[in-house]
């Protein structure tokens, strides 16, 4: 099934160069149609409010108002039991380059729908003088 980004989507430069590197270029479809239709800006130019690579952000699930907090990580670096989820889950593509207030729409492998609203991003590399992580 292709994937359907919704939405706009803002990446820096580097997030947008390094993503699309990953795997060897085999990355997920859904990551692949998001590459190709984000905004990209560079890094020093992202608003503060936007989910970008190494951001940690308060999500919470429109259903239950359960709110949690999620670090958006590079596969290496995902431990989803600590709140590190990849890059390539169907979780990480539906975050990445959403603006704080956003509601993030995902298809889980097993074809549901999971969705959850960007309360706020508590860090950002960017944001933080951080133009290289």
């Amino acid at each position: 099934m292709p994937a359907t980004i919704l939405g706009e989507r803002t990446l820096t430069e580097l997030d947008f160069v390094r993503l699309g590197k990953l795997a060897g270029g085999a990355i997920p479809p859904a990551l692949s149609d998001l590459l190709d239709v984000a905004d990209i800006l560079p890094s020093r130019e992202v608003p503060a409010d936007i989910v970008t690579m190494n951001s940690q952000v308060e999500i919470e699930d429109p259903a239950t108002r359960q709110k949690q907090k999620i670090t958006l990580c590079y596969p290496d670096d995902a431990q989803p039991g600590a709140g590190c989820v990849s890059v390539l889950s169907p979780v990480g593509i539906g975050l990445l380059g959403q603006r704080a207030g956003a509601l993030a729409r995902w298809h889980m492998p097993n074809g549901a729908e999971g969705e959850a609203r960007v309360v706020s991003v508590l860090f950002q590399p960017e944001a933080n003088g951080n133009y290289l992580s």
